[in-house]
C-alpha cells in the first residue's frame, strides 16, 4: 500500500469506519476516506458511491454492497448494522462507505449507535453532503449575503416513504429564504403545494438536480408552480435534490460546468448593480 505524505490514523482490525463519499464526483473523496479504502478488508458500500470510488479499495478487500433503493428488495437497517458488528467482532477492518456525509440524511448515526452497543469501535469520518457539494456543481451557492443568511435541509420522505409528519410548513415556508430538499422528487407536487399554501409564491426559482456530481447530472430550472410537471416532462431520474429559492437565480452566474461546455455566464445574475470598486462594462463572462 502507498504511503501518504501526512501522518493519518491506521484503521485497526475490529475497528469500523464511517465514512462519508461525497456526492458522486471521486475527485470529492477525503484523504481519510481514501486511506480507509486502501486498509479496509471489509466495505460495505451504498447505492449513492460511485462504482469509481469503491474501485479504489485494496485488492483482496471484500467488497458488500448494501444499497437501499425505493420500491426495490433492499437490506434492512438492522441487518446492515448487524452485519457490521459481525465483520467486526471477526476482527475485519471494516469500512462502511456511504454516499454524501453519513450523519446527514444518511442514517450513519443509527448504524454507530448499534455498534455502540455491541461494544465494537468506530470513527466516523465526514464526507461533502450532496445539499452542499451537489448543488456547488450545479452552480448553486446554498449562501450569498444578497440573498439569504440561512438555509435549511429538508428531507423528502420518512421512514414510510411518505412525506415526513411533524414539519411546520408554515415556520418552514417563512423561516429559510434558503430550502435544500432531499430525495423529494417522488413527493415534489404535494411538498410544492404545502409551501404555497403556507406563502412562498408559485413563481418562485427552484431547480431540481438529478444524478449531482456525477457525469449523467441533469439540472432543471423552474418555478415552485411547475416543479412537479416540469420534473416528470424532463424524466429526470433519482437520487435528485430540490433547492427553492433565490439562491437558485445564481445559477446564471455561478454554472461553471455549463460554462465548460460554451455556457455565457452573467456577472449579475440577481440584477444587483455591481459594488462601486469593480470595474463597469464586464457584461457577461
Amino acid at each position: 500500500m502507498e504511503e501518504l505524505p501526512i501522518p493519518l490514523p491506521d484503521l485497526e482490525p475490529g475497528w469500523v469506519w464511517l465514512v462519508g463519499a461525497g456526492p458522486g464526483d471521486p475527485g470529492l473523496l477525503s484523504l481519510l476516506g481514501y486511506h480507509a479504502l486502501r486498509q479496509a478488508d471489509v466495505v460495505v458500500y451504498d447505492a449513492l458511491v460511485d462504482e469509481r470510488i469503491v474501485r479504489l479499495a485494496r485488492p483482496g478487500a471484500a467488497l458488500e454492497y448494501a444499497g437501499k433503493r425505493g420500491g426495490k428488495p433492499s437490506p434492512t437497517q438492522p441487518d446492515i448494522s448487524a452485519r457490521l458488528v459481525g465483520h467486526a467482532r471477526a476482527r475485519r477492518r471494516v469500512l462502511r462507505l456511504k454516499g454524501g456525509d453519513p450523519l446527514v440524511f444518511g442514517r450513519g448515526g443509527e448504524e454507530a449507535l448499534a455498534l455502540v452497543a455491541a461494544g465494537v469501535p468506530f470513527r466516523i469520518v465526514p464526507g461533502i453532503t450532496s445539499g452542499i457539494g451537489g448543488l456547488a456543481y450545479a452552480g448553486i451557492p446554498v449562501t450569498h449575503r444578497d440573498t439569504n443568511q440561512v438555509v435549511t435541509f429538508v428531507t423528502g420522505h420518512g421512514v414510510a416513504g411518505d412525506i415526513p409528519d411533524g414539519l411546520d410548513w408554515t415556520a418552514l415556508a417563512r423561516g429559510s429564504p434558503a430550502l435544500v430538499f432531499y430525495m423529494a422528487t417522488q413527493h415534489l407536487g404535494a411538498i410544492a403545494e404545502r409551501l404555497i399554501a403556507a406563502g412562498r409564491a408559485p413563481d418562485e426559482p427552484v431547480a431540481v438536480v438529478s444524478r449531482a456530481a456525477t457525469d449523467q447530472q441533469r439540472v432543471v430550472e423552474t418555478t415552485l408552480g411547475r416543479a412537479a410537471a416540469d420534473v416528470a416532462a424532463a424524466r429526470l431520474e433519482p437520487p435528485a435534490l430540490v433547492a427553492v429559492g433565490p439562491i437558485v437565480r445564481l445559477r446564471a452566474g455561478l454554472d461553471w460546468l455549463g460554462a465548460l461546455a460554451g455556457r455565457r455566464l452573467s456577472a449579475d445574475p440577481l440584477g444587483l448593480k455591481p459594488p462601486p470598486d469593480l470595474k463597469q462594462g464586464a457584461g457577461d463572462i
